[in-house]
Parts: structure tokens; C-alpha cells; sequence
């Protein structure tokens, strides 16, 4: 079995798959608590469909994709809090109202263009369409998110919790949520070459709730979400070059068994206090 690990980094396009891989496994965990919590998980989904659309418009017109797609997810982010924070829109209406109109526009340009090989490997993910490009700007991106994250992870801490409580202190929450909305963003972006669009969104969600099954304090939820994230993608990952399945799917597949290994201990200690409390 470690033979045939070995074996298999030594292929240059499984390195660069792996690295990528790591890095956007640690940012998702590192935003999926504080997005789960503040009830806010399908925003991944939502920029990811907002990513379809923007690289269905690049591959159209023969311009970068990812270099397309930063901008354009980051805006999306910040349209999608402005949105949410009108109370005429509350946020699982303004996610719909972003991700179907991009995910619409996406649609019409694939279908015009006739472009549908290349998008593909964003739709459900490909370690063979990482490039040496790509790995180098997802490790810049994956770099800023995390430096970012550990300077404001007091202030994520607070609005993540009270956020009522935070602005009346005079913490400016708006500022804070912007700066998970931007997180959020960057990862999408760098997720979007292993996963996919269809399957960053869970990358973010699952590890969270995983850990919080058996952690109840903020900063051992990261942790365990953290290397939850981390050995899922490693399982994954194997698991795909072994089984010859699709990388993205590996890893959702793996994740949701986590989740439900994790699930079981939580309901087995939670009869066994009630058990020894009677």
C-alpha cells in the first residue's frame, strides 16, 4: 500500500493536485465553521455556481479563467452581502437570486459558444487540468486567506457568535462580514480546479459539521475541522487514483462518511448521558 502511494506522487500533475488540494481543504475548514454558524453554508454554493458563469464566459471568449473568475466571484460576494443585508432580501433569496442569474448566463454562453470540453473539468473537478499556473496562483490566494483569517480571527470570533452584541461595542461588523464574504471568494476560486463548482460547496460545509459533533469550543471546532478537511482530501485523493473515480467526488464521498462516523459517536454519547443521568 505505501508502495503504491509512493507510486503515486510520482507523477508531476498528482504533486501539483495534491498541494492545491491541501491548501483550499485548510482554507474551507478555517470558513466553513464560521459560515455554518452564522447560518450562512450555502453561500459557497451560491459563488460557485457564480464561478460557472464566469469561466463559461471566458472559455467563450478565449480569456483566462481563473483570472476571469477572481474578480468576478469577489464582486459577487459583495453584491451578495449587500443583498442579504436589505430586509426586503434575506440571504437564502439573495444567494438564489446571484447563483441562478450566473449559473443562467453561464448556460447561454456554453450553449452559443459551443464550449463544453474544457468546462467540464470546473463543473466537476480535474487533477489533470491543474497546471504549474494554476497551482502557483491557488497557493498566493490560499496564502492571503489564511494570513488574513489568523490577523482578524478575534473579530470573525465575535460577529461569527453576537453579531448584535459586536456592533453595539462599536466593532464594525459590516467590515467583518466583508472580509468573510472575500475569504469565502478566494477559496471558491482556488477549490474550483480539484473540486469543481458542483462541489466546493461541501469541502466547506462538511468538515464543520463533522467537528461539531464532538467539539463545542470555537477554536478546537477549526482544529478538528481542520485536519478532518485535510485527511479527508488525503483519503480522497488515493482513493480516486486507486479507484479510478472522479477527485471531487472522492472526497464529498469520503467527507459525508466522516460526517456520519462522526454523527453516530455524538447520538452513542448522548444516550449514554442520559443513560448514567437516570
Amino acid at each position: 500500500m505505501f508502495d503504491m502511494i509512493i507510486e503515486m506522487f510520482s507523477y508531476n500533475f498528482i504533486v501539483r493536485a495534491f498541494i492545491v488540494g491541501i491548501l483550499v481543504s485548510l482554507c474551507a475548514a478555517l470558513l466553513g465553521v464560521t459560515l455554518v454558524l452564522k447560518r450562512y453554508s450555502m453561500i459557497g454554493d451560491g459563488l460557485s455556481h457564480v464561478g460557472f458563469g464566469a469561466l463559461a464566459v471566458a472559455a467563450a471568449l478565449n480569456l483566462a479563467p481563473l483570472e476571469v473568475a477572481v474578480p468576478v466571484i469577489i464582486i459577487a460576494a459583495f453584491l451578495l452581502l449587500r443583498l442579504s443585508e436589505n430586509s426586503k432580501i434575506n440571504g437564502d433569496a439573495a444567494i438564489a437570486i446571484i447563483s441562478s442569474t450566473a449559473l443562467a448566463i453561464g448556460v447561454v454562453f456554453v450553449s452559443v459558444s459551443g464550449v463544453n470540453t474544457d468546462l467540464n473539468s470546473y463543473l466537476f473537478g480535474s487533477i489533470l487540468a491543474t497546471t504549474t499556473a494554476d497551482a502557483i496562483m491557488c497557493g498566493i490566494l490560499a496564502l492571503v486567506v489564511i494570513v488574513i483569517f489568523i490577523l482578524f480571527y478575534n473579530k470573525i470570533f465575535a460577529v461569527t457568535f453576537d453579531e448584535t452584541f459586536s456592533r453595539a461595542t462599536g466593532l464594525k461588523t459590516g467590515v467583518y462580514n466583508t472580509v468573510i464574504a472575500l475569504l469565502t471568494a478566494l477559496t471558491i476560486v482556488i477549490g474550483m480546479r480539484i473540486m469543481g463548482t458542483l462541489l466546493i460547496s461541501a469541502l466547506i460545509i462538511f468538515p464543520a459539521l463533522s467537528s461539531m459533533r464532538v467539539c463545542k469550543k470555537f477554536k478546537s471546532v477549526i482544529l478538528c475541522s481542520g485536519v478532518l478537511s485535510l485527511c479527508c482530501f488525503f483519503v480522497g485523493m488515493c482513493a480516486s487514483y486507486f479507484c479510478d473515480t472522479p477527485t471531487g467526488a472522492s472526497v464529498v464521498i469520503v467527507n459525508a462518511a466522516v460526517f456520519l462516523i462522526f454523527w453516530l459517536i455524538e447520538f452513542i454519547n448522548s444516550k449514554i448521558k442520559k443513560n448514567n443521568s437516570v
